[in-house]
């Protein structure tokens, strides 16, 4: 059997806790000179490869002075240049411009990178990596601003400091993403970037190729293995003919490819020339195990589910790939996968993580949960081994992980508008027990959000959960930081911290706890949290972006889908009022996501002169009409 996350196996010791390797990687504890406080370096997305979001060696913050009073907003940057997508990544003492400074790394939709005072905000660099990728030019995709460039979290390698990202870039007429290897005290390439390419065997024995226009790479990257790995989806299902996920990998030092890939769809045909299976996760990290393996979720396929397959086409499903990619290990598709190819249900809407080593006969955990809401806990070691699904609500999330001070591991849920602290019981055969859920986070958009949670070691008193909520309201699209009693759940703080005015797409946002200070970055922003700030302070306004024009004669609409017959639809407009879609154009050029009754959807087209609206684009929008952009 493959050993995911070896029991026993050594690692740092910080407050008395041993620390797998795995859990080590893209976090590490700075000794300073002198005898100060260790620092906290954050290199990866939710902290660790296992993406278990905790931070255990915060020193700082603790429940009494989060809580107390004395916690608030310290400093705020407002001048980034665009939606911020990407969780930031946060360096100790590193020397930029001759002067010494703790570093914020942020990364933008308008393809910039900045590194900022990791204090005050302030901008020590900044460098654009190219001409992002107006929307207008290729897909209609709504869940994106009007720009396109840095898309999913970089990672820092701990070893070199050398920080990896991807661009997405408009050259000559077309999309192409490039991976940076990026020093990171000057932004500057180290190695000469690398156009991203792949091409994959189909079963008919033909040969597709990476198509940059319809794959989107949204989950942040992972290093491991010295490598760089990063996963690819689609833009809202569109070119569902076209698009494929995949999982790919680059060296790092040289940014040579892997010799193999991953491509998740393989089928040469299937029912509805629906492929897809992208590999999306609302933006959480690809994960590792100390041995290598490689871990992600899928999302649907084509929506007659009949093209589910364990070998050719792995929708739906929690994977694990050999290091070298070479190799599926294990495979976990839950058995409702036919329905939710059939409901667009999305599997792989949130994303899955490892638990450090348990105690008991299973000793190597997953968790993973998904646009149905069931947070199902699987064994790393073979996934298709499942010992529980827990209803959680609908998760665009990912889970998070700690270990109370009676030593106990506990998964943080974060589905609907609910935060669930569950225990986990290993004695016997694995299982997950409620706590408590608190069911206070705002959210308009769709169920779910993100969490971290910072502690020091086990030590009673100072764990905390941090969350960032999603707007409710175009009228007032604020975000809000909220810092949870890990203990008992009750609220401890909660206050602004960032604007997100594109409302049709997620604010996918992740709190990172460091060194007594939280960061929050939203569009064009990026706010700062400790002691001493200000409880209530009001941010500066974020304008929108106006919307990119439409075709002459075109209209945009939206509207509660009422009732469906093949491609003709009857949806209900935030008026009150009935009107009849014909989506056949759509279907045909592959602009279309399945819609379903009770649900929200945004189509653009024309009227003919009965009335009826001609849909050249329809896929699904927010469920809640004050996220709706005027019609037009």
């Amino acid at each position: 059997m493959h050993v995911a996350v070896k029991k026993g196996n050594p690692g740092m010791r910080v407050s008395g806790k041993r620390l797998s390797a795995a859990s080590l990687a893209g976090f590490l504890w700075l000794p300073l000179v002198g005898g100060a406080e260790a620092q906290v370096n954050v290199t990866t997305y939710h902290y660790d490869n296992l993406r278990t979001g905790w931070n255990q060696a915060e020193t700082t913050l603790t429940q009494s002075n989060v809580g107390g009073g004395s916690f608030g907003l310290l400093a705020t940057n407002a001048s980034l240049d665009g939606q911020i997508d990407a969780q930031p990544l946060i360096v100790a003492n590193e020397t930029i411009n001759g002067s010494q400074h703790n570093v914020v790394y942020v990364v933008t939709e308008n393809n910039t990178v900045y590194a900022l005072d990791a204090s005050s905000g302030e901008v020590l660099l900044h460098r654009g990596l190219g001409k992002p990728v107006n929307t207008e030019n290729f897909f209609y995709c709504n869940v994106d601003g009007n720009t396109v460039g840095i898309d999913s979290t970089p990672v820092i390698d701990p070893s070199s400091g050398l920080l990896y990202v991807i661009a997405y870039d408009w050259e000559k007429n077309a999309a192409v993403y490039r991976l940076h290897e990026l020093s990171p005290t000057t932004l500057k390439d180290a190695v000469a970037p690398v156009m991203i390419s792949a091409s994959g065997t189909l079963t008919n024995g033909g040969t597709y190729q990476f198509d940059a226009t319809a794959s989107r790479q949204r989950p942040a990257l992972l290093l491991s293995n010295n490598t760089v790995y990063a996963g690819f989806g689609s833009w809202c299902d569109a070119d569902a003919n076209e698009s494929r996920g995949w999982v790919l990998g680059w060296q790092t030092g040289t940014l040579a490819p892997l010799a193999s890939n991953k491509l998740s769809n393989t089928r040469a045909a299937s029912k509805n020339n629906y492929f897809l299976t992208a590999v999306w996760m609302s933006g959480y990290g690809l994960a590792a195990s100390t041995s290598g393996s490689v871990y992600f979720v899928t999302g649907n396929s084509d929506y007659s589910g009949k093209s589910y397959n364990k070998v050719t086409n792995i929708s739906e499903s929690a994977a694990e790939m050999s290091a070298d990619l070479s190799t599926m290990e294990s495979l976990f598709t839950p058995g409702d996968h036919a329905s939710l190819d059939e409901d667009d249900g999305d599997f792989g809407a949130g994303g899955l993580m490892l638990l450090p080593p348990q105690q008991g006969d299973y000793p190597d955990l997953a968790a993973a949960a998904g646009k149905d809401g069931n947070l199902h806990l699987l064994d790393a070691d073979q996934l298709k081994t499942k010992f529980g699904s827990y209803q959680i609500n609908g998760c665009w999330c990912g889970p998070s992980y700690f270990e109370g001070s009676d030593g106990a591991g506990r998964i943080v849920t974060s589905g609907g508008t609910t935060l669930g602290v569950w225990k986990l019981e290993t004695k016997k055969k694995p299982m997950l027990r409620m706590e408590y859920q608190w069911n206070g986070i705002a959210n308009g958009q769709s169920p779910g959000f993100f969490t971290s949670v910072s502690s020091n070691g086990t030590n009673s008193g100072s764990a905390v959960i941090w969350a960032v909520g999603r707007p409710t309201s175009n009228d007032d699209p604020t975000v809000d930081l909220y810092a949870i009693n890990a203990d008992t759940g009750k609220l401890l703080f909660s206050g602004a911290a960032g604007q997100w005015p594109n409302t049709s797409g997620n604010a996918n946002i992740v709190p990172v706890v460091a060194n007594g200070l939280v960061y929050v970055a939203s569009d064009q922003m990026l706010t700062i949290f400790g002691p001493g700030g200000a409880r209530q302070a009001k941010l500066p306004k974020i304008a929108a972006a106006a919307p990119l024009p439409l075709a002459p004669g075109h209209h945009e609409i939206f509207g509660t889908v009422e009732r469906m017959n093949g491609s003709t639809i009857t949806i209900i407009k935030r008026d009150g009022t009935p009107l009849l879609l014909d989506v056949s154009g759509a279907m045909q050029n592959f602009r279309y996501a399945a819609a379903e009754v009770g649900h929200a959807l945004v189509a653009r087209g024309t009227y003919d002169k009965s009335g009826v609206f001609h849909a050249d684009v329809a896929f699904h929008a927010k469920d809640h009409p004050t996220l709706w952009p005027a019609d037009r």
